[in-house]
């Protein structure tokens, strides 16, 4: 789309000058993992920006200066909020009186391979209900190759305003590391896939004010697609180390060894290390939208869908694993006292979702197994049915253990106390890395 005029023209100078001086209004829409940090970080540039959320609790404890992610602290939100600079509220109609808008919704899949877009389309009708002419239009949510344009678009210009005439539209995917304090929102690369060459460079403009390096791609199609790529890259190759770790187990080879050796090489390999799964919003879902939408092309993508179902039978074949290691031990699954160290879905991360972890509890608990859990960072499971409170990790509780599965390598954990009291141990992400003990059994 190459869209010319005057009007176009002044138009994008003065929301570029807007941009430049910091006087340009942002509403982000969705207070997550994704919008948080990012309402947080133009904040902190002196950008008034107005935090958008359906949750009221959620805003109500940003309001107080509490914040609910484990990487954003009390005090990031606090001081803007203070400030004016941050404001959280649950009224969309703010967006008409801003000059930018950034969706950062969640976009789950509905069944095991059907993307579920309603929250982004909830989202991008009430942009459209209080769009303003002039306005920069910024997608982030995850989604499949050709959104932008074919869903979004359509949407925001039954506002009766046309895009890239009267307003800007990108798609900027998000790329945020829970936990990972060397690349924070600021400190990642930003690939931008404006509408238009204008759209492109507003959004440039808008990012680079915050972010370190941006990168333009031609079209939003290209930046989904890139996004895409990046999340079905780590999906296949978990997927793959994890089915050479079960061929390992076949093999009587120890799998972290021969990772560790294959890392050696200094080009064409690059380490992935096996575990009960993939979890979180990111890995187990992007690529299904990727899967979903090459199937209405006529393509099926068997890597994709193999992955995935590596990947998901995980928890069930670690339920196996430490069946058979306490028939070693003359006992049986059913009845088992099973301790499970590590329930969230990522190393010191305080997050649930999807967590393989839960499947693994889910599944011992239908082979009859008495089991319970420690987390540092959870204290207790309420999740589809799952009630179960966390127990103190003390020497005498895991004595009384038949098994501890060790799911989870958070740090903070007393594992070799774990290992001098308990009778055996399945260590699922390597903890006992260099140990020998009859104990121990790997993944």
């Amino acid at each position: 789309m190459n869209i010319t005029g005057s009007g176009v023209v002044a138009m994008r100078k003065q929301l570029l000058a807007r941009i430049h001086s910091r006087k340009a209004c942002i509403a982000v829409i969705g207070l997550g993992y994704v919008g948080l940090p990012l309402a947080l970080g133009f904040a902190a540039k002196g950008f008034k920006t107005f935090g958008i959320d359906t949750n009221p609790e959620r805003v109500r404890h940003l309001l107080d200066g509490t914040s609910f992610i484990t990487d954003v602290s009390d005090a990031a939100v606090a001081g803007p909020v203070r400030k004016g600079l941050f404001v959280p509220t649950l009224d969309a109609s703010l967006i008409r009186g801003c000059q930018v808008v950034i969706i950062c919704v969640p976009t789950p899949i509905k069944r095991r391979y059907t993307p579920d877009i309603s929250f982004m389309l909830s989202a991008v009708r009430a942009v459209t209900k209080n769009l303003a002419r002039g306005t920069l239009v910024v997608l982030e949510s995850t989604t499949y190759p050709g959104t932008t344009e074919e869903l979004i678009l359509p949407e925001l210009e039954k506002s009766g305003l046309k895009a890239g005439k009267d307003f800007f539209l990108a798609f900027s995917p998000e790329r945020i590391d829970p936990g990972n304090a060397s690349h924070t929102v600021t400190r990642i690369p930003k690939v931008i896939g404006g509408l238009t060459p204008a759209c492109n460079e507003l959004t440039a403009a808008l990012y680079g004010s915050i972010i370190k390096q941006v990168h333009l791609v031609s079209s939003p199609r290209a930046a989904e697609m890139a996004k895409l790529l990046e999340n079905t890259f780590r999906l296949i190759n978990i997927g793959w180390v994890n089915e050479a770790a079960m061929m390992c187990k076949a093999f009587n080879i120890d799998i972290w060894e021969a990772i560790d050796a294959a890392s050696t090489k200094p080009f064409g390999f690059m380490p992935f290390y096996p575990g009960l799964g993939v979890g979180g919003h990111c890995i187990p879902e992007d690529p299904i939208y990727l899967y979903w939408k090459a199937k209405q092309h006529g393509y099926a993508s068997r890597f994709i869908k193999l992955s995935a179902d590596i990947n998901a039978s995980m928890p069930g074949y670690a339920a196996e694993r430490i069946g058979a290691i306490l028939k070693g031990r003359g006992k049986t699954l059913a009845g088992a006292r099973v301790l499970v160290l590590g329930v969230t879905y990522k190393k010191d991360v305080k997050d649930l979702r999807k967590s393989p972890s839960i499947k693994l509890i889910e599944s011992l608990r239908r082979h009859g197994a008495e089991v319970v859990f420690y987390d540092p960072l959870v204290a207790y499971l309420s999740i589809d049915g799952l009630k179960l409170d966390g127990i103190a990790l003390t020497p005498k509780a895991v004595a009384v253990q038949d098994c501890v599965a060790v799911a989870v390598d958070h740090s903070g954990v007393d594992y070799s106390m774990v290992l001098k009291q308990a009778k055996a141990v399945f260590d699922i992400r390597n903890v006992y890395r260099g140990k020998a003990s009859p104990k121990i059994t790997k993944l």
